[in-house]
């Protein structure tokens, strides 16, 4: 189940498919997502690694909610649940990015000149996959209330993986 979600998000050009499957909404997958990501980020602090553990783990879930209750308001037609597990899995490019970046960096140090376009990637590839999933939920006059804030909460959680990397 969660690999079926994982590959909406790998792939979100195949919106038909994976729009039958995002019905079936579930939170382990990202729960799952949310807790590595927090490790991975976490893992490289030398202070305060459990205030970044609990930071990310608020970020995704409350940015989540948040996000839902928005498109809610403007007149989306999904389930709360359903579209917390989008988003969430929507964040696994970011959880790539940092993986990618932690295991380069035990080796080297890089500069933030060769972290920025990892994250910039993994930031254009989750926007793009909640943008499409967003923009279906909302009328058409209302869609950019609904992807504006998408974007920035996708922006923020890359901002914490160049940040984190720059440490």
């Amino acid at each position: 189940m969660i690999g079926y979600k994982l590959k909406y998000v790998m792939n979100p050009k195949s919106r038909d498919e994976g729009v039958k499957e995002l019905r079936n909404w579930d939170l382990w997958g990202p729960l799952l997502l949310c807790l590595a990501l927090a490790f991975v980020l976490s893992f490289k602090a030398k202070e305060g690694a459990d205030t970044i553990f609990g930071t990310i783990f608020v970020i995704i879930w409350g940015g989540a909610s948040i996000l839902t209750l928005n498109a809610k308001f403007l007149g989306g037609k999904i389930s709360f649940f359903q579209s917390v597990c989008v988003l969430g899995y929507c964040v696994f490019p970011i959880l790539l990015a940092s993986i990618l970046i932690t295991l380069i960096e035990l080796g080297i140090e890089l500069p933030l000149i060769v972290n920025l376009p990892i994250c910039a990637l993994a930031l254009f590839w989750a926007v793009s996959s909640a943008v499409g999933f967003m923009k279906a939920l909302v009328n058409e006059e209302k869609k950019y209330l609904a992807v504006y804030p998408v974007i920035l909460f996708y922006l923020s959680l890359s901002w914490f993986v160049l940040i984190a990397a720059s440490e």
